[in-house]
């Protein structure tokens, strides 16, 4: 591996925050369902909000800039859409410039692996996302969870953990597969996946060390799309000091990046961490966190996102997830978003930004080209609100709106740094809302009509 090879410069992970208690599965459908919680994502949440808050954390537990990124790289196996690349999505809610390449690696759990290795080759940023579906009583719905992680690559000088060595092995297996229009997947009997990827997993783990002229890492995790490898995990792994898999279960393109993160929230400066993704062959990053791991960490890590949940019905799970069919509002159905005036309004609608007056600095949401304080015409700079936190200027909640999380919640937000707007609170409690409370904006799907997504931001209790 050249010298030059870009590291790690920052990292951050999102989780839902619902989780749905694996007993109530099985008590649901007079089964087994196991014991614990999985991650669920809410009802208007996909694999791109999902992305767009995992590269804002990333961004921000560096403080880097988005408007640097050369790439955008998005990886997912459940696309909001196809035939439209969702990273578009994701770029223009970071607010990235025109000239950053952004494009989707989407389809398969390894398209977490390439979007990785394209982004340490290029110095940009991974970003990788995914909302496990599976049918009533599969393995996906218990075993799996929803959730993101992103990554910004850039040179090691600056890296909190430096990328050592790649190796992969590549073998057709029928061992997973999901046709298109498909909203679960299928999967072949567990031990003979486990037979076919254990010598794949043994010989990528002899080629990462072989190059790395090493014996032994400090951390290993490993992935897979088929449970019984990462049940054999230890078994497999004998080369780490301590062997871990994906604290959140199956995630598609995202189990990698969730498992690499985690390791990172964990390791000490000096200290190697093998990944290991086993998909359609096996896959191993071998990486070396530096002295700036203790400083350049996420702000929240994996763990104390896993416990900072909200139960979730079994019912209202599957209302979520198009699983099952409920009666709908008798009311008139969301009309499609515009092509031309979402492009008309691109700026407010993906980065939330707004106009700050350059004569008295009072701040529009959205944007003007009058100041409503001082009259000034067409002295405005661009101020985005993406990401930023205000306080709750008043609130109300409509136990009439439809909402398939009902009540609806409205919160007039007072941003710290100036403007004020009417935003829908999002995961709301309204016995957790009340006058002057601190919220966050986030990135949410409003509705979708016609196979249109349509996106904007919310607000969330911080």
């Amino acid at each position: 591996m050249p010298d030059s090879q870009p590291g790690i410069v920052s990292y951050g992970t999102y989780l839902p925050k619902y989780r749905l208690a694996r007993a109530d599965i099985g008590e649901a459908l007079n089964a087994l369902g196991g014991r614990g919680e999985r991650v669920v994502a809410s009802f208007d949440e996909d694999s791109t909000t999902l992305g767009v808050a995992a590269a804002q954390a990333a961004l921000e537990s560096s403080g880097s800039e988005a408007t640097g990124l050369a790439t955008l790289l998005f990886a997912t196996t459940t696309p909001a859409y196809v035939d439209k690349t969702n990273a578009t999505a994701i770029h223009a809610a970071l607010g990235l410039p025109g000239t950053t390449f952004a494009a989707d690696m989407g389809g398969a759990a390894r398209s977490g692996v390439a979007a990785l290795r394209a982004g340490a080759a290029t110095g940009g940023m991974a970003v990788l996302a995914d909302v496990i579906v599976g049918r009533p009583g599969s393995t996906d719905e218990s075993g799996g969870g929803d959730g993101a992680a992103a990554f910004v690559f850039g040179p090691e000088i600056d890296a909190v953990a430096k990328v050592v060595e790649f190796a992969s092995v590549t073998d057709e297996i029928l061992d997973r597969w999901r046709t298109p229009g498909s909203n679960s997947g299928a999967q072949w009997e567990e031990r003979f996946g486990l037979d076919r990827y254990t010598p794949l997993v043994e010989r990528v783990i002899e080629d990462v060390l072989e190059a790395a002229q090493t014996s032994r890492v400090d951390h290993a995790v490993l992935v897979s799309s088929n449970s019984a490898v990462t049940k054999k995990a230890s078994a497999l792994v004998r080369c780490a000091d301590t062997v871990s898999i994906s604290p959140l279960g199956y995630a598609g393109a995202a189990s990698v990046g969730v498992a690499l993160a985690d390791a990172l929230d964990r390791a000490e400066p000096g200290e190697s961490i093998l990944v290991l993704s086993v998909a359609d062959g096996a896959d191993a990053i071998l990486l070396q966190a530096t002295d700036r791991i203790a400083v350049g960490r996420q702000r929240v890590p994996v763990t104390e996102q896993l416990e900072a949940g909200r139960p979730v019905s079994y019912p209202t799970y599957l209302t979520w997830r198009g699983l099952l069919d409920r009666e709908p509002p008798r009311r008139p159905e969301p009309d499609r978003v515009s092509g031309p005036a979402a492009a008309r309004s691109g700026r407010w609608k993906f980065a939330l930004s707004g106009s700050r007056c350059e004569k008295c600095g009072f701040v529009h949401l959205p944007p003007v080209r009058v100041c409503k304080d001082c009259g000034v015409v067409d002295r405005m700079a661009v101020e985005s609100l993406a990401g930023h936190s205000g306080s709750v200027a008043t609130y109300t909640v409509d136990r009439l709106a439809y909402s398939p999380a009902p009540p609806v919640v409205d919160a007039v937000v007072d941003f710290d740094d100036g403007g004020r707007f009417t935003f829908e609170v999002a995961d709301a409690d309204p016995s957790a809302l009340s006058v002057g409370a601190r919220v966050e904006t986030v990135f949410r799907r409003l509705n979708t009509a016609d196979g249109v997504h349509n996106y904007f931001w919310k607000v969330r209790v911080q």
